[in-house]
Protein backbone atom coordinates (compact mmCIF):
# COMPACT_ATOMS: atom_id res chain seq x y z
CA UNK A 1 0.00 0.00 0.00
CA UNK A 2 2.68 2.23 0.88
CA UNK A 3 5.25 0.85 -1.47
CA UNK A 4 5.17 4.00 -3.69
CA UNK A 5 5.55 6.76 -1.06
CA UNK A 6 8.20 4.50 1.03
CA UNK A 7 10.36 3.48 -1.82
CA UNK A 8 10.13 -0.27 -1.39
CA UNK A 9 8.18 -3.04 0.39
CA UNK A 10 10.89 -4.15 2.56
CA UNK A 11 10.63 -0.47 4.23
CA UNK A 12 6.99 -0.43 4.39
CA UNK A 13 6.82 -4.33 5.97
CA UNK A 14 9.53 -2.83 8.27
CA UNK A 15 7.77 0.14 9.35
CA UNK A 16 4.49 -1.66 9.91
CA UNK A 17 6.16 -3.92 12.05
CA UNK A 18 7.45 -1.53 14.31
CA UNK A 19 4.02 -0.16 14.45
CA UNK A 20 2.28 -2.80 15.34
CA UNK A 21 5.00 -4.07 17.87
CA UNK A 22 6.75 -0.92 18.66
CA UNK A 23 10.48 -2.85 18.73
CA UNK A 24 11.68 -5.47 17.13
CA UNK A 25 15.02 -7.20 15.69
CA UNK A 26 16.46 -7.46 11.93
CA UNK A 27 15.93 -11.45 12.61
CA UNK A 28 12.73 -11.67 14.08
CA UNK A 29 11.31 -9.16 11.08
CA UNK A 30 13.02 -11.03 8.96
CA UNK A 31 11.70 -14.32 9.66
CA UNK A 32 8.10 -13.01 10.32
CA UNK A 33 8.01 -11.77 6.23
CA UNK A 34 10.25 -14.01 4.88
CA UNK A 35 12.73 -11.70 3.44
CA UNK A 36 16.73 -12.10 3.90
CA UNK A 37 18.55 -10.66 7.82
CA UNK A 38 20.54 -8.77 5.05
CA UNK A 39 18.20 -6.62 3.35
CA UNK A 40 16.61 -5.81 6.61
CA UNK A 41 19.46 -4.19 8.06
CA UNK A 42 19.99 -1.98 5.18
CA UNK A 43 16.10 -0.81 5.86
CA UNK A 44 17.12 -0.60 9.53
CA UNK A 45 20.37 1.53 8.94
CA UNK A 46 18.89 3.85 5.98
CA UNK A 47 15.79 4.55 8.36
CA UNK A 48 18.39 4.93 11.35
CA UNK A 49 20.42 7.38 9.03
CA UNK A 50 17.46 9.45 8.19
CA UNK A 51 16.48 9.78 11.62
CA UNK A 52 13.31 7.85 11.42
CA UNK A 53 14.48 4.83 13.84
CA UNK A 54 16.83 4.69 16.95
CA UNK A 55 18.39 1.53 18.27
CA UNK A 56 20.19 0.07 21.13
CA UNK A 57 22.78 -2.49 21.41
CA UNK A 58 21.84 -5.95 23.97
CA UNK A 59 24.89 -8.16 23.39
CA UNK A 60 24.99 -8.81 19.61
CA UNK A 61 21.58 -7.91 19.14
CA UNK A 62 20.53 -4.81 17.95
CA UNK A 63 16.94 -3.71 18.75
CA UNK A 64 15.13 -1.05 16.64
CA UNK A 65 12.32 1.44 17.83
CA UNK A 66 10.65 4.71 15.98
CA UNK A 67 12.75 7.86 17.22
CA UNK A 68 11.05 9.82 19.82
CA UNK A 69 12.75 12.74 18.27
CA UNK A 70 11.63 12.54 14.67
CA UNK A 71 9.72 15.36 13.65
CA UNK A 72 7.47 13.86 12.00
CA UNK A 73 6.76 10.55 14.01
CA UNK A 74 2.94 11.88 14.80
CA UNK A 75 2.16 12.08 11.46
CA UNK A 76 4.19 8.53 10.17
CA UNK A 77 2.30 6.61 12.98
CA UNK A 78 -1.00 7.94 12.11
CA UNK A 79 -0.41 7.18 8.51
CA UNK A 80 0.96 3.14 9.08
CA UNK A 81 -2.14 3.09 11.89
CA UNK A 82 -4.70 3.64 8.90
CA UNK A 83 -2.49 1.38 6.61
CA UNK A 84 -2.54 -1.43 9.32
CA UNK A 85 -6.68 -0.65 9.59
CA UNK A 86 -7.12 -1.30 5.72
CA UNK A 87 -4.79 -4.74 5.52
CA UNK A 88 -6.97 -8.01 4.69
CA UNK A 89 -7.39 -9.52 7.99
CA UNK A 90 -5.74 -12.53 6.83
CA UNK A 91 -2.47 -10.03 6.18
CA UNK A 92 -3.48 -9.05 9.74
CA UNK A 93 -3.86 -12.39 11.15
CA UNK A 94 -0.71 -13.75 9.32
CA UNK A 95 1.91 -10.92 10.72
CA UNK A 96 0.49 -8.44 12.77
CA UNK A 97 -1.40 -10.32 15.93
CA UNK A 98 0.71 -10.86 18.85
CA UNK A 99 0.94 -14.09 20.42
CA UNK A 100 -0.38 -14.49 23.75
CA UNK A 101 1.13 -17.49 24.73
CA UNK A 102 4.44 -19.52 23.80
CA UNK A 103 4.74 -22.19 21.24
CA UNK A 104 4.03 -26.12 22.65
CA UNK A 105 7.16 -27.88 22.63
CA UNK A 106 7.88 -29.79 19.28
CA UNK A 107 5.22 -28.21 17.30
CA UNK A 108 6.55 -27.45 13.71
CA UNK A 109 7.16 -23.66 12.95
Amino acid sequence: MLESILGNKTVEKVLLYLERYEQGYPQSIAQLFGISVNGIQQQMKRLEDGGVVSSKRYGKLRLYSFNPRYYFLPELRALLKKTLDALPDTEIKKYYTLRTRPRRKGKPQ
